[in-house]
């Protein structure tokens, strides 16, 4: 990506590569902008240069440029009523634990598709996911409804079998998880732009709804920073969920 964005720079610029002309990079990003390049791209851009410039040229002059802004936009959650339809449109028993789980401990794609027999704690209701985002370990809270239906799916399986097998041998791929969610949402006849991902997001918001302590939602969640679980609090607001409007 670095390589891709100065080639492009380079094209933008055509001379005098070595030379840093902070008001020709900023020409080089508006154009982008106007170009309707993403915020991430543009951002991505300006890095490589700034890398060019500093550990492949050896220039060490400022370049000034702030990083554009990312624009904002909410999670998109599911209701636990769109959540219910979701489950009851999966019909294949392993599938339906898999969004099931996923919900339930809000899980990442990445994180359900990896746990093993031995991660998961049926006494205690835990479920301990290893080397997460940021290559680190966090507990999460196993669902009490699902404890039978694991006790089934891991019935002959040795501690370091993964839970969701694949037909194929190891476990299931992203994408597989991915492509059941996409399924069942489309049998549910839900509309929202919901992604695998959507099931996390309704988890934590769900239980910020339920009253729980978002520092607790934040140790839940692996969120190294409050602020990404307060993106939450944004999406459920009893207060204003029970202001009417006044087009009566």
């Amino acid at each position: 990506m670095y390589l891709y964005g100065l080639q492009k720079y380079f094209c933008f610029k055509k001379q005098n590569f070595e030379i840093v002309q902070p008001d020709n990079i900023k020409d080089f990003l508006l154009e982008c902008k106007q170009k309707n390049t993403s915020a991430q791209s543009r951002n991505l851009f300006l890095n490589a240069i700034k890398f060019y410039y500093r550990d492949v040229v050896k220039n060490n002059q400022k370049i000034d440029i702030q990083s554009a802004k990312k624009p904002k936009s909410l999670p998109i959650v599911l209701s636990r009523i769109e959540i219910e339809k979701i489950l009851e449109t999966t019909k294949n028993t392993k599938h339906k634990i898999l969004l099931s789980l996923s919900y339930g401990a809000g899980l990442r794609v990445s994180e359900v598709v990896a746990l093993k027999v031995k991660d998961i704690d049926l006494a205690e209701l835990t479920i301990h996911i290893k080397q997460a985002k940021g290559q680190k370990d966090r507990m999460s809270i196993l669902p009490e409804k699902l404890v039978a239906d694991l006790k089934n799916l891991c019935s002959g399986k040795n501690h370091d079998d993964f839970i969701f097998a694949s037909e194929r041998g190891g476990n299931l791929t992203t994408r597989s998880a991915q492509k059941i969610f996409e399924n069942s949402l489309k049998k549910s006849g839900i509309q929202k732009n919901a992604t695998f991902h959507s099931l996390r997001h309704s988890f934590a918001t769900h239980l910020l709804e339920n009253g729980v302590d978002i520092r607790y939602v934040q140790e839940l969640l692996g969120h190294q920073n409050i602020r990404t679980t307060q993106q939450y609090t944004h999406v459920t607001n009893p207060k204003l969920k029970n202001i009417k409007s006044p087009l009566s």
